[in-house]
């Protein structure tokens, strides 16, 4: 698989940003950098909603657990056969697929979509994959273009290949750097090799720009952490300054 180089550290800096800003804003747990890891996805690939479903053996289901993006509905703890669906055929498969017309589509299971308060038009499915097989999908709703492209594909898969780690963690890492080599590493298929130095070129660009630990940015997430003791007029009234000081400061930014 060869991937624009461009392309795929965007990607891992919006990674490096949702795992680090999720450290700071979230208690630590995997629910939490789950739906971080949707939100990349809805970001990086322009779609309505994105969600992340993991196998569970005991009950022999797909369970959706995380989801993100302002079409993501009341997906999450839905429950499916694991054959069932395009996000079946993703699992059982381990196959990515993008399906331009879900309607045409006869694995499409429309009663689920429904189910979740939005039915798309378009969608795509890529496999999260560990060392022995597929765990789980992750999964886009109708992208803003009008259709997923196979370059959309390899960056789900970049990310799935994120989620794959955070699976596979029994804590968090608060390594930001050490879980994007991991995953880049899988997506390319390889561990240590010739690429090793491009490898780590490409993911200490792609972290260089995270804030420091005295970077405004943190004080302003532990703040909003404290926040969370507030009484719900007094987060709305927050929510409505900080939504001030944006249009603010986006409206004072000069174009480039």
């Amino acid at each position: 698989m060869t991937l624009d180089p461009g392309g795929v550290e965007r990607v891992l800096a919006a990674i490096a940003a949702r795992l680090a800003a999720a450290d700071r804003l979230t208690p630590a747990t995997e629910e939490a950098l789950l739906t971080s890891l949707a939100g990349v996805a809805v970001a990086a690939l322009g779609s309505q909603a994105a969600s992340i479903a993991v196998y569970e053996p005991a009950a022999d289901r797909l369970v959706f657990r995380a989801a993100a993006g302002p079409a993501a509905g009341d997906i999450v703890g839905v429950a499916l056969d694991p054959g069932v669906g395009i996000a079946g055929y993703a699992f059982t498969t381990g196959q990515p697929l993008a399906v331009a017309d879900v309607s045409a589509d006869p694995r499409f299971e429309r009663s689920v979509a429904e189910a979740t308060g939005y039915v798309p038009s378009s969608l795509l499915a890529v496999p999260i994959v560990d060392a022995a097989g597929a765990i789980g999908v992750l999964e886009a709703l109708d992208a803003q273009s009008g259709t997923f492209t196979l370059h959309d594909i390899d960056v789900a898969t970049a990310v799935a290949e994120a989620v794959a780690q955070a699976l596979g963690q029994t804590r968090l890492t608060r390594d930001v750097g050490t879980l994007l080599e991991r995953g880049l590493r899988g997506l390319a298929g390889t561990s240590t090799t010739e690429d090793d130095a491009a490898a780590d070129a490409l993911i200490s660009r792609a972290i260089a720009g995270l804030p420091g630990d005295d970077d405004p940015t943190w004080r302003l997430a532990d703040r909003i952490v404290r926040l969370r003791e507030a009484d719900p007029e007094a987060m709305d009234l927050v929510v409505d300054w900080l939504d001030a000081l944006l249009r603010h400061g986006l409206a004072g930014r000069r174009p480039r």
